[in-house]
C-alpha cells in the first residue's frame, strides 16, 4: 500500500509555495496526500520563525498528528528548523529536522520512517543557502503563489530571515515564465508573486550578485503570459516600489491595482533604529503616486507595535500617520524579542501589557480604514474571483482591489470571474453585490 503524507504549514505565502512544492516530490516518490487531520504514516510541518506565536504553535501541531496518529513519522522544515534545529529535535515526536538546504531533499532522508529517540538533524550554516529552488503552490485554491526570490540582505535589527534563509536569490526569468504558463494551463485564475523580498528580483538570478534583470522586467514578462486574469503583487518594500512599476500595474493587462507595502513605523526615529532602508516621507509618495493612477487601489500595511525605545509619543506619531493616510487595511505585528538579532539587546524594552494595548488600537484602525475604503467601493463595478469553500452557507470571493464579497453558497460560481456591481456591506463586514449579465473567464 502506498505510504501517506500530510503537511502543515505555518508562516508566509512563501511557505505555502514551498510546502506544495515539496508535496509535489512525496507524491512523485508514490505517497498519497492526505489532510493533516486524516490518518497519515508521515507529517511534515513547515515552520516560521517570525514571532513568538509560531513558535510556540510548533508543539501544538505536533500534538496534533500524535494524537491522530501516535506511531506517524514527524518532520520540522522551515525557518524555525534552521534557526533552532536542536530545540525542536528535542519535543517530544519529533523524527526529523532539516535546515534551509535540505528540506528541498526530505525525501532523500527517509526510509523505513521509523521512529526515533531523538529528532535527526540535518542542517546546513546558512552561507551554504546560496542557490535557488523554485516553488508554487496549487491545487487546494483558486489563486496560486509563485515564489520569484528568496533570502535577504537587508539588516532590520528585528528580523531573523536573512539567518533562516540566507542570502538574497532570485530565479531565473524563463523559469518564472515557464512555472506561470503551468499554473495557468491547471485553470488557476490568479497568481500572487512571492518572495522574501521581490523587489530585489534579478539578485542572483544566474548564481552573481549583480542584476540581470529588475523587478520591473519581471512584471512586464509576467504580463505577457497567455491566460492568466490575475497577478497580484504580494508584499513590497516601499523602497522597492517604483514609479515606473506603479504606473506599468495601472495599466497593465493582469496586474490588479493592490498593493501590501510595510510600513512597520511611523516615527523616522523607530525606523532609524530598525534600520528600514527609508522614511516616513518615502512611504507617504508612495502612497500617492498610486493613489494619483489607481484611486481605487487597495493599500495593505505591515506595522509592528512596541519596539523597544518605542514610547507612547512614537506609537501615536505612528497611529495619526496611519489615521491620515490612504489606505486599506493594516497587519499589525506585536514585536517579540527574537534571538540572534540586535534588537533582543536593546534598551527601552516596552512591556507586554503595553505592547498589546497598542496592538489592539491598530487593529481597531484597521477596521474602520477598512470599512471606509468599501464604502468608497460601493456603487462601483468590478470583477469577483469566487474561492472554493462553503463558510457557514456562504461563498466567498474578492474583487480585483481586494474587497471581499459574499453569496449564497452556489459550487457552479467556484474559480470563476463575474462582473458584479458592489452593493451594500453587511454586519460583518463582507460586501453584497448584484451580478451583471455578461460573465467574465467562466
Amino acid at each position: 500500500m502506498k505510504k501517506k503524507v500530510a503537511f502543515y504549514t505555518l508562516g508566509c505565502k512563501l511557505n505555502f509555495s514551498e510546502t506544495s512544492t515539496i508535496a509535489r516530490g512525496f507524491v512523485e516518490e508514490g505517497f498519497d496526500r492526505v489532510e493533516f487531520s486524516d490518518h497519515a504514516d508521515m507529517y511534515v510541518i513547515n515552520t516560521c520563525s517570525v514571532t513568538e506565536n509560531a513558535d510556540k504553535r510548533f508543539k501544538t501541531i505536533v500534538k496534533q498528528a500524535q494524537k491522530v496518529n501516535p506511531e506517524a513519522f514527524v518532520a520540522a522544515i522551515g525557518c524555525y528548523a534552521q534557526l533552532k534545529p536542536e530545540e525542536l529535535a528535542a519535543v517530544d515526536g519529533v523524527d526529523l529536522v532539516l535546515g534551509a538546504t535540505e528540506k528541498f531533499k526530505i525525501t532523500d532522508y527517509i526510509n523505513e520512517l521509523t521512529k526515533n529517540d531523538h529528532g535527526e538533524v540535518h542542517s546546513c550554516e546558512i552561507e551554504d543557502a546560496d542557490f535557488y529552488v523554485g516553488s508554487y503552490a496549487i491545487g487546494d485554491r483558486t489563486r496560486a503563489f509563485l515564489k520569484v526570490q528568496d533570502g535577504c540582505d537587508y539588516k532590520c535589527t528585528y528580523c531573523t530571515i536573512p539567518l533562516a534563509r540566507g542570502i538574497s536569490r532570485s530565479d531565473s526569468l524563463d523559469n518564472v515564465l515557464k512555472n506561470a504558463a503551468e499554473i495557468s494551463a491547471q485553470g488557476i485564475k490568479e497568481i500572487v508573486l512571492t518572495g522574501v523580498n521581490i523587489g530585489d528580483y534579478g539578485k542572483g538570478e544566474f548564481g552573481n550578485k549583480k542584476h540581470e534583470h529588475t523587478f520591473l522586467d519581471l512584471v512586464k514578462a509576467l504580463d505577457e503570459v497567455e491566460g492568466i486574469h490575475r497577478l497580484r503583487i504580494s508584499s513590497i518594500e516601499p523602497n522597492l516600489l517604483k514609479n515606473e512599476t506603479i504606473d506599468f500595474v495601472s495599466k497593465s493587462n493582469s496586474f490588479v491595482p493592490h498593493f501590501h507595502i510595510p510600513l512597520q513605523s511611523g516615527s523616522d526615529e523607530i525606523l532609524k533604529s530598525m534600520r528600514r532602508r527609508y522614511l516616513s516621507d518615502i512611504y507617504i509618495d508612495r502612497v500617492k503616486r498610486i493613489k494619483a493612477t489607481m484611486p481605487h487601489a487597495c493599500i495593505g500595511v505591515d506595522v509592528i507595535v512596541g519596539f523597544p525605545g518605542e514610547t507612547d509619543a512614537h506609537f501615536l506619531e505612528t497611529y495619526h500617520f496611519l489615521n491620515e493616510l490612504d489606505i486599506s487595511y493594516l497587519h499589525v505585528f506585536t514585536y517579540s524579542e527574537r534571538d540572534n538579532t540586535p534588537a533582543a539587546a536593546m534598551e527601552g524594552v516596552v512591556p507586554k501589557n503595553v505592547r498589546s494595548k497598542r496592538s489592539k488600537m491598530l487593529r481597531g484602525l484597521s477596521v474602520k480604514k477598512r470599512r471606509a475604503f468599501y464604502e468608497s467601493q460601493m456603487d462601483s463595478v468590478r470583477t469577483v474571483l469566487f474561492e472554493g469553500e462553503n463558510k457557514e452557507g456562504y461563498i466567498h470571493g474578492f474583487t480585483e482591489n481586494y474587497v471581499k464579497v459574499k453569496a449564497p453558497w452556489n459550487p457552479e460560481l467556484v474559480n470563476t470571474l463575474h462582473q458584479v456591481t458592489l452593493t451594500n456591506i453587511d454586519s460583518d463586514g463582507l460586501v453584497r453585490f448584484e451580478f451583471i449579465k455578461n460573465m467574465v473567464g467562466v
